[in-house]
């Protein structure tokens, strides 16, 4: 066997071992290759070492098990076989962040490219959280400076859930507030920021109520605007750091850290160029 990789694809949620590669398995789900993926994928590569899963699985209440059903995927890939699926669903939750190796975007017809990580932007330490906060006291709860400029961003979450929303937070304050908020609390999150408000995806009075609502209420941290198959709707190049413009890309962060995978320095023209 030349390579073994266990593959983590978001947002679908699914983990599978694989020893085609990166590209070859992003090419092995293009439309036509008698396979039935659509649209774009992250491929994230997660750590393995001796043939086994180098992490532990988060606990998820004994429903299944993560562990066992993965090394019998990883055993099943003799020599001939090119994939085989460990968890079918479901598998972002319980995949810790410190598991990610690599990450990749993948287009429709195959084509991956290789994010750049940047490291820990932020380690978190324990605190309370309420809805009645404002945005400076959460940066405050996480030892980040107040920011006098407190225009709404535009953020696309990919995972545990698909949704654009609108935010008077920075990425490392909505990192640990949507994975410690009251009632509405992510176990970890995957996102990234847009490019000015995406109005395309949703009438044009939605984002003007949105704003509105932040004016008149300061202390205001979110608002959703578009729920659900946002990833395939908004180009790569909408997204905050795609020309180095600004600091961004993909951030995943739980209840301890913030990680972040930014664009290469050059983005590869075959690329760029492929279908979205």
């Amino acid at each position: 066997m030349e390579q073994l990789n266990l593959v983590l694809t978001l947002p679908q949620g699914a983990l599978t071992a694989t020893n085609l590669g990166i590209e070859g398995f992003g090419w092995h789900r293009r439309p036509g290759s008698g396979k039935y993926f659509q649209g774009r994928t992250i491929f994230v590569d997660t750590a393995l070492s001796n043939g086994r899963p180098d992490f532990a699985f988060q606990d998820e209440g004994g429903w299944r098990d993560a562990m066992k059903d993965t090394l019998n995927a990883l055993s099943a890939m003799v020599p001939g076989k090119r994939t085989k699926t460990a968890l079918s669903n479901n598998a972002f939750s319980c995949t810790p962040i410190d598991a990610y190796r690599h990450v990749y975007l993948g287009k429709t017809g195959g084509q991956v490219m290789e994010m750049v990580r940047a490291g820990e932007l932020a380690r978190f330490a324990a605190g309370d959280c309420h809805e009645a906060m404002t945005p400076d006291e959460v940066a405050a709860a996480i030892g980040q400076p107040k920011h006098a400029d407190r225009q709404p961003r535009v953020y696309m979450v990919f995972c545990p859930v698909e949704f654009i929303v609108l935010s008077s937070l920075t990425p490392t304050e909505y990192a640990w507030y949507s994975t410690h908020r009251p009632g509405k609390i992510f176990r970890q999150v995957l996102f990234t920021e847009l490019q000015a408000d995406q109005t395309g995806l949703a009438a044009e009075n939605l984002f003007q109520q949105a704003r509105e609502e932040f004016e008149k209420s300061p202390g205001k941290k979110t608002k959703t605007i578009v729920s659900a198959d946002c990833f395939n709707r908004v180009p790569f190049a909408a997204w905050v750091g795609y020309r180095h413009e600004a600091d961004g890309g993909i951030y995943a962060g739980d209840r301890t850290r913030l990680s972040l995978w930014r664009f290469p320095a050059e983005i590869p023209y075959s690329w760029e160029r492929a279908e979205g």
